[in-house]
């Protein structure tokens, strides 16, 4: 996704007002929308899949299997929602009155390490598509390589990023073997899956708004051939900005557009260079997302419902984005940068048709009263909310100071000069994705300090934090030292930036040298803090301390959330600390930030355990006093 768009007049001459139809809209459309015998459990004879029609009797649409077909789609990405509730927000989808599922892939997420691939757990991407099917849904699938999205790099590898001669959504040949691998693995699961084959995919987006980054002419046609090559068979998408969808459009590809409104102007640049085809708008954006220091975004109900009855009107298929957007878990949230770096916030609720918990909306009344006028069958049955609960706060009673943790890290390296994360010789040469990078080295001198860090960074001389360096403020001054000291350097990825071609330029951790006068600094030892599972089960081994009064500088809290004995979803408010990521049973929830908007962080009751449950901070600054649960979101 990226910038709202505008567009022309040019659609409107087949014969339809902007503005108001002399018959009322569900009068005037109820015989057109009866598709209860379209769905993947109904249509089991597959000869023709999604199609393009055109006739001199009837405007451009999309048939199924040879009859009329509406896309009425909504945007649910597996990969930010617990798999345990995949069926409900599923469920709620085909209840509000859609008929198709859209989601991205993240390369990311699903190859962490070059030629190591995770298709398990929360991202198995063949149990959602085949699950959508049982709930009576079609797919679109989105499975880039890049995807945007607002995670991580935009979907793309921070491996990737080792080769400076590697460039990004190109054919340079060292990205696309790259692509070839990943798709030889990801493609051959999805063939199976596809409406020809039984599945319920009846579509697939090649790579995500191209338009906008159009970098290499070929880049895109070799992509649609690396679909084809790998067996996809069914109708090919293109996804782009309103007004540069002619620079990410392929020949022979039905192109899509993405929009905030519905202008008049809308579909300019679509119909003159696609004429004949219908229209369909791949994403229609019902909300946005939020960054850490920026307001909390929303869009008013009325207006996304009334958009939607214009798409309805003429008959344009779309897909609302997001219906369900769900939650930046771990350290995948992204970044964007258009002048200073913002970090995505944890919540990925972006004010949807349903909430990051996946409740209800006015949004989804006023789209559900709307679709279920215009679709001749009932819509089924609201599922049941989603019960939440408060449980009494927990009080961390033991800590520890990162300074206790490091002999328990895995083996540091030691390297004469910073090491960037992505190039750190860990991971089976796959490097260091996420996460925090601790640099050491032995100074005997004060003076200006400059270390050029991405994104942020705390230095220290022994244990004593003395300041801090970002993106922008990469000078400090060290004062005076009468002995020898360690210097250390804290640094955190707080997210690649995932839109705009500054996705080349990601690297994280040190770049570079770090000098003082000048005088360039060697001999550093260097601690990836990755946060994995497999670390907080070495914490366990770990002799903890009981918590002072107040403590500053990074360091780990313990706590038992007591659950009860069934457990319910809640939200965790952090109001007395800083800034940090809280772990349940060793998942990662995400991050929270006193700077806000996000005031609390969702805990799906999927991932607790009935009673007690290990609940770790990693708090940056200093300690706080409780953690608190409420019923109510802060967003």
């Amino acid at each position: 996704m990226h910038r709202a768009c505008r567009a022309q007049e040019s659609f409107f001459h087949q014969g339809f007002s902007s503005l108001s139809l002399p018959i009322s809209l569900s009068l005037f459309l109820t015989k057109r929308f009866n598709l209860s015998h379209l769905t993947p459990l109904e249509l089991k004879d597959r000869s023709v899949g999604l199609q393009t029609a055109s006739t001199a009797y009837s405007k451009p649409h999309f048939t199924l299997e040879g009859h009329k077909f509406l896309i009425l789609g909504g945007s649910i990405h597996y990969f930010r929602v617990p798999r345990e509730y995949w069926r409900d927000r599923l469920q709620k989808l085909r209840a509000c009155g859609f008929n198709t599922v859209t989601t991205y892939i993240p390369w990311n997420l699903h190859e962490p390490q070059r030629g190591t691939f995770d298709f398990s757990g929360n991202l198995d991407l063949e149990a959602f598509v085949l699950m959508a099917a049982e709930t009576g849904l079609w797919v679109i699938l989105r499975p880039g390589p890049y995807i945007c999205s607002e995670i991580d790099l935009g979907g793309l590898p921070s491996w990737l990023l080792q080769d400076p001669s590697v460039k990004l959504r190109t054919t340079e040949k060292g990205f696309v073997e790259a692509v070839g691998r990943y798709f030889d693995h990801l493609i051959a699961r999805v063939v199976p899956l596809q409406y020809h084959r039984g599945g319920p995919i009846i579509a697939v987006q090649v790579e995500n708004e191209y338009g906008s980054f159009d970098e290499d002419k070929k880049y895109m046609p070799y992509l649609q051939k690396a679909l084809l090559e790998r067996g996809i068979m069914e109708m090919l998408l293109t996804s782009d900005g309103e007004n540069e969808v002619h620079k990410g459009s392929i020949e022979g590809v039905l192109a899509t557009i993405n929009i905030n409104s519905f202008g008049k102007d809308a579909f300019s640049y679509l119909n003159h260079m696609q004429r004949n085809k219908p229209i369909m708008v791949m994403e229609y954006w019902v909300g946005w997302y939020d960054t850490w220091g920026d307001h909390h975004m929303v869009k008013d109900a009325d207006d996304v419902k009334n958009t939607v009855s214009e798409f309805i009107k003429f008959e344009i298929s779309f897909n609302v984005y997001m219906f369900h957007g769900g939650t930046n878990f771990g350290f995948i949230n992204g970044a964007r940068d258009f002048g200073m770096h913002r970090s995505v916030v944890t919540s990925y609720d972006y004010d949807a048709v349903l909430t990051e918990a996946g409740d209800y909306t006015q949004k989804y009344f006023k789209l559900r009263e709307l679709l279920g006028s215009v679709l001749a069958m009932p819509l089924p049955h609201l599922p049941k909310l989603t019960p939440k609960a408060v449980y009494p706060s927990v009080k961390p009673s033991l800590y520890l100071p990162l300074w206790d943790v490091l002999p328990y890290l895995n083996e540091p390296v030691i390297a004469n000069q910073p090491v960037n994360m992505e190039n750190l010789p860990i991971n089976n040469g796959s490097g260091q994705s996420y996460g925090f990078v601790l640099y050491e080295t032995f100074i005997c001198f004060g003076g200006y300090l400059r270390a050029n860090v991405q994104d942020s960074a705390q230095v220290f001389l022994n244990e004593t934090n003395i300041g801090f360096l970002n993106d922008v403020h990469q000078t400090l001054n060290i004062p005076k030292i009468r002995e020898c000291r360690l210097l250390r350097i804290l640094v955190e990825n707080q997210g690649r930036v995932n839109y705009s071609r500054k996705i080349q330029d990601q690297q994280k951790g040190i770049l570079g040298p770090v000098t003082i006068n000048r005088i360039i600094l060697e001999d550093f030892t260097i601690y990836s803090l990755e946060m994995k599972t497999s670390f907080f089960e070495r914490l366990r081994s770990v002799p903890w301390r009981p918590i002072p009064d107040n403590y500053r500088g990074p360091a780990f809290y313990l706590g038992t959330l007591e659950a009860g004995s069934s457990p319910k979803d809640t939200f965790l408010s952090l109001a007395n600390w800083t800034y940090g990521f809280v772990f349940i049973n060793g998942r990662n929830l995400g991050r929270y930030w006193n700077i806000g908007p996000q005031e609390t962080l969702y805990l799906p009751g999927a991932w607790l355990h009935p009673e007690g449950n290990e609940i770790i901070l990693f708090e940056r600054s200093e300690s706080g006093f409780d953690i608190q649960t409420t019923d109510i979101p802060k967003l």
